[in-house]
């Protein structure tokens, strides 16, 4: 039993000390307050019973036919004293309890003395047994202790042989063991649900933070790659605003196309936050992103100038909703790093719905726009299709040596597949240009480790593409 559940059981106008003493546990050898007071009280109750059995008002009525009332001294008392007292220990060592309990009461029953009251002593050492250990255990130790005790009473019992307290040593014993069986099964009960509770609380937990990753992704999709199509597109009209200012309207345009699109998306976010918390109806928004629009998404790459074959194997159907966004956003990603860092390129995407699991394929040849192009087709691609794309984030200057840009595209493409349960291959192809492969299984538990592709070799870049992937 806790402490905090023994403190609740003590009454409110207990002082603060009081409070401390009950529920402190004790030591090795020294049993808690609560233990100590509990044993004290018995032991006052057994001393003063065993008293009166052994100096009854009206001897006459209790012993007949021939028997007589036995002399017991003062001293014999200490007996009782003992096995009362030794209860004491009975959480911290519970079977030399009942041993020490019961050799005492045999030792009291042994020259014929009125036992009947401390016979409820080792009983009582039952109950904690009971209560600790599995029911054989309990069940052999109270059948030795009955014995036991039985086999004391029986051959100067001053009631007879059969008589008085001889019957009622296993129907004690009996009950204590099912008191101690039934407060196990309680406690067993009451564990189990408290570990239910504990669990249900972690998997709400769980739940919560992955639906918080979910929505970190989602604003990073919408507000940080939108951010860089506006800046791709500032870049360009302050170039062409004195020498061309048709070309400057026209990426004016964008970046207001492009703002409108990433605070629709950000309004539908915080639209589902609001619906979770209760406080105000969703809007109508678009739908979530899947390969349902996957056509929409590959008619936009191709108005912005890239060549783009898709070829859908298996059968489709309905996918689990994590795996569809994610599909769709790591081919969205790969063909967005094919338009801003391929240079020349043409790129082929495949979809197949296999049985077990969906497979996704994008690859570029390298060969097709120029990278001035491949900018202002980019902004081009992102007003066309309205979904807001990934954009790498510069963390060294562009003219550094070694890699140049690092983005968090390869890695939001593999934090997509792994959120699904599966895996995913990204790296440059033998014969030229690039290749990202995933396998998101379609029962969303994750793949075998042995699928998993090598991080350091797949993740480097072609060298006829930026480091900015």
């Amino acid at each position: 039993m806790g402490t905090a559940q023994e403190t609740r059981r003590v009454p409110g106008w207990v002082p603060g000390w009081a409070r401390r003493a009950w529920t402190e546990p004790g030591t090795r050898w020294r049993p808690s307050t609560r233990d100590i007071a509990i044993a004290a009280v018995v032991t006052i109750i057994a001393v003063l019973a065993a008293y009166g059995e052994a100096h009854p008002t009206n001897p006459s009525e209790y012993f007949t036919n021939g028997h007589h009332l036995p002399h017991t001294p003062i001293a014999a008392l200490l007996l009782v004293v003992l096995a009362g007292g030794v209860l004491a220990w009975r959480h911290r060592y519970p079977r030399l309890v009942v041993a020490v309990a019961t050799a005492a009461t045999v030792a009291y029953s042994l020259p014929g003395y009125v036992n009947g009251v401390a016979l409820l002593l080792p009983a009582i050492a039952l109950v904690t047994v009971a209560t600790g250990f599995p029911v054989r255990q309990s069940a052999t130790w109270a059948l030795a202790v009955t014995i036991v005790l039985m086999a004391a009473t029986g051959p100067n019992n001053p009631f007879g042989l059969y008589g008085g307290s001889f019957w009622i040593i296993p129907a004690n014993n009996a009950v204590a063991l099912f008191v101690g069986i039934a407060i196990a099964n309680r406690s067993y009960v009451h564990s189990a649900r408290i570990q239910a509770a504990r669990q249900a609380a972690l998997d709400a937990q769980r739940r919560v933070e992955e639906e918080r990753l979910r929505i970190a992704r989602e604003l990073h999709d919408v507000v940080a790659h939108t951010m860089a199509t506006i800046t791709v597109q500032a870049a360009a009209a302050t170039q062409l605003l004195r020498d061309r200012p048709d070309e400057a309207a026209e990426s004016l345009k964008a970046i207001r196309a492009a703002s409108k699109d990433g605070l629709r998306e950000l309004r539908a976010i915080l639209d589902v936050l609001r619906t979770a918390g209760g406080d105000e109806p969703a809007d109508p928004t678009q739908p979530t992103p899947g390969l349902s629009r996957l056509d929409v998404l590959l008619t936009g790459v191709r108005a912005a100038g890239l060549p783009v074959d898709l070829t859908v194997t298996g059968r489709p159907r309905d996918l689990p909703a994590v795996t569809d966004l994610a599909a769709f956003r790591i081919i969205q990603e790969a063909l967005t790093n094919t338009l801003r860092h391929a240079g020349p390129a043409t790129a082929a995407v495949t979809v197949d719905y296999g049985a077990a699991a969906l497979r996704v394929e994008v690859t570029d040849t390298g060969r097709g726009l120029t990278d001035s192009a491949a900018e202002a087709a980019y902004a081009a691609f992102v007003i066309g299709t309205g979904f807001p794309l990934p954009s790498p984030v510069v963390t060294q200057h562009p003219d550094a040596a070694a890699g140049g840009t690092v983005g968090h595209g390869l890695r939001g493409m593999r934090e997509r597949a792994a959120a699904a349960g599966g895996t995913i291959d990204i790296g440059p192809r033998p014969a030229g240009g690039f290749r990202v492969a995933a396998r998101l299984p379609l029962d969303g538990q994750p793949a075998a480790a042995a699928d998993s592709p090598p991080a350091t070799p797949t993740e480097k870049t072609s060298p006829t593409q930026k480091a900015g992937r």
